[in-house]
């Protein structure tokens, strides 16, 4: 049966459906369509329940602001990424988890806020970080109690939103002139679902509700009045995601400890014979992009 697309309202048929293969927190399965006109991949419906299928441990917690510093180390790339487009201001993270970005910005110079639904990561932002953090589960409410910004970034936050158009259009209202919202999120378009299917690990059913083309969502930024200026499928953090998918595909084969193992291992085998495909062509299994606010 098919349904209306919840972006642009035209029809979109079944594409498939699958169960929580990442994190087995359920046996449900759940449906996803793909419109035929914007090419939106969606869930539908969305659970009432959404927080039901975030374990407890979804954020682990760091100790102390030494353990968030060397965590952090591993995103700095998001950092040096910012840095090319903004070189300070006031910056908006939304979706934080405990702050590693947020710390990042904070080191460099910006002015960081942070837009969270985890209160225990709401709390070690805020103490142990010393930046200004609302707790919500909802941006868009959330961004109608903030000023503007320089810089606003969801670094996989995007495909977790219930109504990722509405908060886009808010973000947006929030910049200043001149200002950059950056976005990474998974690519409906990668070489490995185009391969793995519905059982992709980056489906992630049913946290992600959306995989949107890259190229729809320069379209709506564009309405927004924003322009991209910058992608890519190929920055560190998206080759992390390519590993990402190949390993935790082959580990969700077995739940034996040691089979698991020896799969994990297969999936490092198999990025490296296919690393180059999915370097070419916007064919990782995330994109980074950058868009900029018309001055």
């Amino acid at each position: 049966m098919s349904t209306a697309c919840p972006r642009c309202k035209k029809t979109s048929n079944p594409y498939f459906r699958v169960g929580d293969t990442n994190r087995k927190i359920t046996k449900e399965c759940f449906d996803y369509y793909r419109c035929s006109s914007c090419r939106l991949i969606f869930l539908s419906p969305i659970p009432d329940d959404l927080g039901k299928y975030y374990p407890n441990d979804y954020y682990p917690i760091p100790s102390s602001k030494d353990e968030i510093a060397r965590f952090a180390e591993y995103e700095r790339y998001k950092i040096d990424i910012v840095k090319k487009f903004a070189s300070g201001g006031k910056l908006l993270e939304i979706g934080p988890a405990y702050g590693s970005f947020i710390y990042l910005a904070k080191e460099a110079g910006f002015d960081a806020e942070a837009i969270e639904m985890d209160s225990n990561c709401c709390k070690f932002i805020s103490e142990s970080i010393g930046a200004r953090v609302i707790c919500s589960n909802d941006p868009y409410e959330a961004l109608q109690k903030v000023a503007n910004y320089d810089v606003i970034t969801l670094w996989h936050v995007i495909e977790h939103l219930p109504d990722p158009w509405k908060t886009l259009e808010a973000i947006a209202k929030k910049l200043q002139p001149g200002g950059i919202l950056l976005i990474a999120a998974p690519n409906p378009e990668a070489f490995q679902f185009r391969i793995l299917g519905r059982f992709w690990p980056h489906v992630d059913a049913p946290r992600h509700l959306n995989l949107i083309p890259l190229s729809l969502l320069g379209e709506q930024m564009r309405s927004c009045g924003l322009k991209t200026v910058w992608s890519t499928t190929t920055d560190k953090g998206t080759l992390g995601w390519n590993i990402f998918g190949w390993e935790h595909f082959f580990a969700h084969i077995s739940d034996l400890r040691y089979v698991k193992t020896g799969l994990v291992f297969i999936g490092k085998i198999v990025n490296i014979i296919l690393g180059p495909i999915e370097r070419r062509n916007t064919r990782g299994s995330a994109y980074t992009a950058v868009f900029q606010k018309e001055k």
